[in-house]
């Protein structure tokens, strides 16, 4: 293994984070990447489904083998061995998602979730906004055992609802229930009703954020502050087209529930959305995550004082080429020397097959091309 000064590494990376990865006083780069619960299975040579159901007795086992050999490797260990809802008597009934609002069907296929829909043409989509429109959605969204085991699960273990404070963007959702293509024609060739399907996937996340804050117990303007969204699609859209569909619902959404300086704006969209960054730019993000095409230099033109978590391709850490690995660190830690704001992670998820030895390769490298 390459040779590392662990101790020394995570005395400087707890430096590194404060600040939101800003603090001048840092000794070098921050290091975002914590690995995940899919890696286990290539790592331990063992067989399971990387994003599909694992039992709980299984995954803390494995997880505590993973952690094991995590602490010799990296020096920490990673993943979780407690479960806060392993007794299953402690966890809320189930709640509908967005996706289902919009009357999408969750699958899961080739080892990953998918959504479906059978809308797919202008005529379908105005009748869905009809159907969505005219929804009961707290009656839609919640189980009718709910306020029955909302007030026995206070009462036994004093825990509340969680919020709903991070989502599918409306690009990802829109193309998942619509398609890629019909939504960039719809755009084009109707505008209108483009301009109804943004505004009614705009309120009804309001709607459905504000439903779930009044379950856990908050009322606004004291509820939690912070929202991220999900949308590797809007790559696909034009400066012109993201600005007529996603831009107005995270801005909506962002000043409601994140309107202040310090509260935690992200975006994350792993995908070749450059051509995007002036418009994201004017949500003052506090963090972003995107894909490996989109270089840190562009993104502090455009974000000055936003936490860049990359720009490691994915499948340069997953292939656990070393030298590959390196070259990449050591680009994006030059990048960042002037800026600081840089939290070293993959563009992307990290997959099944990243192995530790990677997470050190990126550590050392950090530890020589990275200090500040």
């Amino acid at each position: 293994m390459l040779d590392l000064d662990l101790e020394q590494f995570w005395k400087d990376d707890e430096l590194a984070h404060k600040d939101n990865c800003f603090n001048p006083d840092a000794p070098q780069a921050a290091l975002g990447i914590r690995m995940s619960d899919e890696c286990v299975f290539a790592e331990l040579n063992e067989p399971g489904e990387p994003w599909g159901h694992t039992p709980l007795e299984r995954r803390i086992e494995l997880n505590k083998r993973y952690n094991d050999k995590a602490e010799k490797i990296v020096g920490k260990r990673l993943l979780r061995e407690e479960f806060p809802d392993s007794d299953p008597d402690s966890r809320f009934p189930g709640r509908k998602s967005i996706e289902e609002i919009f009357e999408g069907r969750h699958v899961f296929r080739g080892g990953s979730n998918w959504v479906e829909s059978d809308c797919d043409t202008p005529k379908k989509l105005e009748k869905l906004l009809d159907r969505v429109e005219n929804l009961e959605l707290r009656e839609f969204l919640l189980p009718p055992n709910w306020e029955s085991e909302k007030k026995k699960i206070f009462e036994k273990y004093g825990k509340k609802p969680d919020v709903l404070r991070g989502i599918r963007g409306p690009v990802t959702l829109a193309t998942s229930i619509y398609g890629v293509e019909n939504l960039i024609f719809l755009i084009m060739d109707e505008p209108d009703l483009a301009r109804r399907f943004s505004q009614v996937i705009s309120d009804t996340l309001f709607k459905m954020v504000t439903i779930f804050d009044e379950e856990a117990g908050f009322t606004y303007p004291k509820a939690p502050r912070y929202f991220w969204f999900n949308d590797d699609n809007c790559c696909m859209l034009t400066p012109e087209m993201y600005e007529l569909f996603g831009y107005p619902i995270l801005k909506r959404i962002f000043e409601h529930w994140a309107p202040q300086p310090g509260d935690y704006r992200y975006q994350h969209s792993d995908s070749e959305m450059g051509h995007l960054l002036p418009i994201l730019s004017r949500l003052n993000l506090t963090g972003c995550n995107f894909g490996p095409t989109v270089t840190i230099t562009e993104i502090r033109k455009h974000m000055p004082k936003t936490r860049i978590d990359g720009q490691l391709s994915p499948f340069t850490f997953m292939r656990n080429d070393e030298d590959a690995i390196i070259a990449e660190v050591k680009r994006d830690c030059e990048m960042a020397k002037e800026c600081r704001g840089l939290n070293l992670s993959t563009a992307g998820s990290i997959n099944n097959g990243s192995l530790l030895t990677s997470m050190r390769t990126v550590m050392y490298a950090i530890q020589k091309y990275g200090r500040y």
